[in-house]
């Protein structure tokens, strides 16, 4: 599974600026897949979510697809450097 495509899939539609998402895996721990989300700085709030809802619901559907493949996922956010 292409867990960079599935991830840039659902936070693109949640962005004002979708060319500035970026998808990038990240060194992460042994038997884990880590994934870093970097969106422009004014949509971080956008992509995180009123307590961190969106933010939790991207992460429990990664999870969930990460446990059919048989990995443990997490992800991260951050902006854009500028």
């Amino acid at each position: 599974m292409d867990f960079i495509a599935m991830i840039t899939g659902f936070v693109q539609p949640l962005t004002t600026n979708q060319s500035a998402v970026t998808v990038k895996e990240v060194e992460g721990e042994e038997g884990a897949l880590m994934f870093e989300v970097l969106v422009a700085s004014e949509d971080l709030g956008r992509v995180i979510g009123r307590e961190g809802r969106v933010a939790n619901a991207l992460r429990t559907i990664t999870y969930a697809a990460a446990i059919k493949e048989g990995f443990k996922v997490k992800l991260t956010f951050d902006s854009v450097p500028e």
